[in-house]
């Protein structure tokens, strides 16, 4: 069970990384690129870059918490995670174009962002856990 959490931790945040320095370095890219990204306009750089580097800081916690992998600091980061995943599930969900079929490979994307570290936490306290003899 140790193996899925380190696994899962590292998923997220290599996850987190590429997000967050093609955001930080690429902004307009991002913006034009990632489909579904330039559906609520208009482009602001500053924004973007400032997104990005708030990704790569949840990127460092998260790595923190596969490379020091103690309960406290595994639990954290993964909050921190849920902190922006919960409310871009939500929003996107509210703010789908229902015609395009993008629409449903990116809430069922962005759900398991939101799945994935609520499992994450519950496998850590399992492992992570005291032990009882």
């Amino acid at each position: 069970m140790r193996g899925v959490v380190r696994a899962g931790l590292i998923t997220l945040a290599a996850i987190q990384v590429v997000l967050g320095l093609w955001t930080a370095l690429f902004p307009a890219s991002f913006y034009n690129d990632v489909p579904t990204v330039d559906w609520t306009p208009p482009y602001s750089e500053h924004l973007f870059r400032d997104f990005g580097g708030a990704t790569l800081g949840i990127a460092v916690v998260v790595i923190a918490a596969a490379v020091w992998f103690e309960l406290r600091i595994v639990v954290l980061a993964l909050v921190a995670y849920l902190l922006f995943s919960a409310p871009h599930l939500v929003f996107h969900a509210h703010h789908l174009r229902t015609d395009s079929p993008l629409a449903v490979v990116l809430v069922i994307v962005l759900a398991l962002s939101v799945l994935l570290p609520l499992l994450l936490i519950f496998a850590a306290r399992s492992a992570l856990g005291p032990r009882t003899t």
